[in-house]
């Protein structure tokens, strides 16, 4: 009888694919079998071509719902052996070199919550519970193809329950590889009762959760958050909050159908919502911002945690300042000590650590904020064969990209390369992708910055190397995610990007593709004193924009700000800015420098903290005027003339203008700063889409200014969705870029 195979690709390992193909080829009458492949999924039926194509569209409408199929072929083979009387799954086969997509970690699903909270079930209160359909993939698989001999959970023999529902089609357990219960699977160090009781005695506590260690704390109370933040030495940064349910979630934020149904996405990731009301929470979970990130419990130890009194925790990473997420015990009980009461442990291995992925609802779609768990490493399809390529990414935010076929995989968010712990963890994550990918790059990229750690790294690689500009990195990201792949205009704005010139770019227009990009425009250049410290300190950068600005009369615009340091610094300083300094275009800078001006921030506790309050203080305030501003077409590239924006707002400043009016005039400016300069470039280049890109751009006030008015002059306007506009996605852009060098190669 005639036999074909179809050669599945795609997320199609982990999501119960195979017990769904069995129970679909039962259900056809079809005999035959499936396995698991290093390249996917291989079913091969005994049957004629249309039954065979009637099998695969069946595979693609009834998939399970966390399967994503990207391809499907058909092939005749010749057949040996016996026919089959019936289906079978067959066991997994590697295939030296092939790969195949990864699931990431999957929330708790309604059957197995339910399974929990039901007294009369054998899984109930078990904060292991998981199934085909959720569960922890990718921080605990070792490699592929995904069995469970290749995860932690190897450690675990299944109980005869637990087997029997491993080995039942009609189960929804069938070939669930992480599958385990009370008698056979992973176990807390204390009951969960005596956690519940330590928080609300406002303890904090460590908890060990799905991809790291956690800090929670009772999230209402003033004393319980005021300890976290002094114990982390968190400054103002803001705290996310996990919260029993969507009702909790809006009883205390603004909630809409997009933030609900992203709070309650198989993903769960953090969302930034507003806050119903000031005061709602301490003063110490956020200060000074009117949104907070929430998110709902995404593991059985979350729920049973959130499903007593308590219906709001805190839920911060767990790690010492600076350094990645901690996920051995050892290591939690000796690092987080100082910073925790107790700790919550369990003896199921992390292997592959991940933070909590961090988004905000915009236009319908999820902008990531930082991308983590729920969605690493999902794939990118690019649309064209990319070689091997790896994008090491920037200094801050740092994520890495490898491309495999026609796929970009980008790594979970790393953190700030600044130190030896995330340089390890950069490392370990690399070979773990290598591995589960079976990807070995041709050709690295990284920033064009000389004294970034991750340029160094690279450096020390023995591979062929592409020094890729950091605005350039952005725009074509943004390209990638969103299959574009003819020249764009793009602006990238963001707080620091070393510049061709040496100089400090982020008030970008550039017009480019990925094999290169002309410079079109940039923000006026102003003087960057202090290097780093002007990021922090953003009177700095008031300063030196008045100067700018107002010219011999500075002296007199400074006097507003003269208060935030000594006389003594302020004489130096002054000094400093008639000196050779360097030059930056940096849009965030300039957010700092009016941050300051207006009073609401003049030094930031964390990097963009500034930018932040500048948009909290702009939200609900809407008017359409705007501040003054030039454009220099003198020689190339333009100059976005700030300096009638900066005397203009320092003149309302001293007339006693509220400075949240200030914040949304200038957030307005911006707009019309970036749609003047785009339809400008447009008449010079013939080109009508525009790509936002760049921190900056994470700023929803500014967006909702931006993107009316482009689209009025019929600008075809792209955003980021699957990787962030900060320097999250940065890899995704360099990867892309020394993908098409290869090519070209």
């Amino acid at each position: 009888m005639p036999r074909y195979r179809l050669i599945v690709r795609g997320v199609v390992q982990g999501v119960g694919f195979r017990p769904f193909v069995k129970r679909l080829a039962d259900r056809m009458g079809v005999r035959g079998s499936v396995c698991n492949t290093g390249d996917g999924v291989v079913i091969e039926v005994v049957t004629d071509v249309s039954g065979a194509q009637e099998f695969a569209a069946a595979l693609h409408r009834e998939k399970p719902p966390l399967a994503a199929i990207e391809e499907c072929r058909i092939e005749s083979v010749v057949a040996h052996g016996e026919v089959p009387d019936g289906f079978t799954i067959e066991l997994s086969q590697p295939i030296p070199g092939a790969f195949t997509l990864v699931s990431p970690d999957i929330a708790t699903c309604p059957d197995c919550l339910a399974e929990i909270r039901d007294r009369g079930n054998r899984r109930y209160r078990y904060a292991f519970t998981n199934c085909t359909n959720c569960g922890p993939r990718y921080t605990i698989i070792r490699q592929t193809p995904y069995d469970r001999a290749n995860t932690t959970m190897a450690a675990f023999a299944m109980c005869n329950a637990c087997a029997a529902e491993y080995a039942d089609p009609a189960d929804r357990r069938f070939h669930a590889e992480p599958a385990a219960c009370a008698a056979c699977g992973p176990s807390l160090s204390e009951p969960v009762e005596k956690t519940i009781a330590a928080l609300m005695r406002g303890e904090v506590v460590a908890v060990k959760g799905l991809g790291g260690f956690q800090l929670a704390c009772d999230a209402l109370s003033t004393s319980a958050c005021a300890k976290l933040r002094e114990r982390k030495r968190r400054n103002r940064k803001p705290f996310a909050v996990m919260m029993r349910d969507p009702a909790t979630a809006e009883r205390y934020c603004e909630l809409g159908e997009g933030e609900r149904a992203l709070l309650q996405s198989r993903a769960a990731p953090i969302v930034l919502l507003q806050m119903r009301e000031r005061g709602v929470f301490p003063d110490a979970l956020a200060p000074g911002l009117g949104h907070v990130g929430v998110m709902l419990p995404c593991t059985p130890l979350h729920h049973l945690l959130l499903d007593g009194p308590l219906a709001c925790l805190v839920m911060t990473s767990g790690n010492i300042t600076e350094e990645p997420i901690v996920i051995d015990n050892d290591e939690a009980t000796a690092k987080l000590a100082p910073l925790a009461d107790r700790f919550l442990l369990h003896n199921r291995d992390i292997f592959m650590r991940a933070d909590d992925s961090v988004t905000r609802w915009y236009e319908g779609a999820p902008r990531m904020i930082r991308r983590a768990r729920g969605y690493a490493p999902e794939a990118i399809d690019l649309g064209f064969e990319t070689g091997g390529a790896l994008g090491v990414g920037a200094e801050l935010k740092n994520t890495f990209c490898l491309t495999k076929g026609h796929y970009a995989i980008v790594s979970q968010h790393i953190g700030d390369f600044e130190n030896l712990e995330t340089q390890q963890f950069f490392e370990e994550t690399l070979r773990n992708l290598k591995s589960v990918y079976h990807a070995e790059p041709q050709v690295l990229a990284h920033d064009l910055h000389p004294d970034y750690l991750s340029t160094r790294w690279a450096l020390a690689q023995p591979l062929p190397k592409i020094a890729v500009q950091h605005h350039h990195a952005h725009i074509a990201a943004c390209m990638a995610e969103n299959g574009i792949r003819e020249p764009v205009i793009g602006v990238a704005w963001d707080g620091t990007g070393y510049g061709t010139d040496g100089a400090v770019w982020g008030g970008e227009f550039l017009v480019c593709d990925y094999s290169g990009f002309e410079r079109a425009a940039h923000l006026r250049y102003v003087p960057l004193i202090g290097g780093d410290r002007a990021a922090r300190e953003g009177w700095r950068m008031a300063a030196a924009h008045l100067y700018d600005a107002f010219g011999p009369a500075y002296p007199t615009a400074a006097e507003p700000i003269r208060g935030l340091a000594s006389p003594a610094w302020w004489k130096t300083f002054d000094q400093l800015l008639t000196r050779p300094a360097p030059q930056t275009s940096s849009c965030g800078r300039l957010f700092d420098a009016v941050s300051a001006l207006t009073g609401i921030c003049p030094q930031s506790s964390f990097e963009g903290e500034g930018a932040m309050l500048l948009e909290a203080a702009a939200a609900g305030c809407d008017y359409d005027d705007a501040y003054p501003f030039a454009i220099c077409e003198d020689g190339a590239p333009w100059t976005i003339d700030t300096r009638p924006t900066i005397r203009a707002i320092a003149a309302e400043r001293a007339t006693g203008h509220h400075p949240n009016r200030i914040a949304s005039t200038f957030h307005g400016t911006l707009g019309h700063m970036i749609k003047t300069l785009s339809v400008k470039l447009r008449d010079k280049t013939g080109l009508n889409k525009v790509c936002l890109s760049g921190g900056s751009f994470q700023n929803a006030t500014l967006l909702s200014h931006v993107l009316p008015m482009l689209r009025n002059e019929g600008f075809d306007v792209f955003l980021h969705s699957r990787v962030p506009a900060n320097d999250g996605g940065i890899s995704l852009g360099q990867a892309v870029i020394a993908a098409t060098f290869l090519r070209r190669t």
